[in-house]
């Protein structure tokens, strides 16, 4: 087994539809796309915080990402309309299933006291939020060429309809979650 992808065409798929009494395949859940964003609280103020956040997300996920502007202004934030607050890219198909791969066997086992990821992150619509503290449990990350250590939301959205659905997707994903 190579990827993630043939997993799911391999073993998901058919595991799934005899857990849920699905009729079809396309009944099946499957994952939509990964949303990996990255707040920059100082970006308003250096735009060096912002150029390196951006490198370090291309670096992590192989693919370009976007800087995200604020849509209105925040006095308590000291944040204006339209000022550069964080960086995001959105991976789907061969990119999205070689970053979860990665993630799910390189990255969170180099968490410090890992115990596992929380089951109750989901929205109820079948997307499931992570919330990482700092970006050096990736491996293309050299720690000396690191500006500030900084934390990122991955958004696993799925086509699932329940939470339930959504964790069994992902379980079967081998996705660590706690006991």
């Amino acid at each position: 087994m190579s990827t993630y992808k043939e997993l799911y065409n391999k073993e998901i798929i058919p595991a799934l539809m005899k857990e849920f009494n699905y009729k079809t395949v396309m009944q099946v859940p499957k994952l939509e796309k990964i949303v990996i964003n990255i707040g920059v609280g100082e970006g308003h103020t250096d735009d060096k915080y912002i150029e390196a956040a951006l490198k370090e997300l291309e670096t992590i996920t192989g693919q370009k990402a976007v800087v995200t502007k604020a849509h209105k202004s925040i006095a308590g934030f000291k944040i204006r309309e339209g000022q550069s607050i964080g960086v995001k890219t959105t991976l789907r198909s061969e990119k999205m299933y070689i970053f979860m791969e990665k993630l799910i066997r390189i990255a969170l086992p180099r968490v410090r006291d890992f115990r596992g990821i929380s089951k109750n992150a989901f929205d109820g619509h079948g997307n499931y939020t992570l919330g990482i503290k700092e970006q050096l449990i990736f491996p293309e990350i050299e720690y000396d060429n690191v500006l500030k250590v900084r934390g990122m939301d991955i958004v696993f959205v799925t086509t699932a309809n329940t939470n339930e659905e959504a964790k069994a997707l992902l379980a079967h994903f081998k996705m660590p979650f706690k006991r």
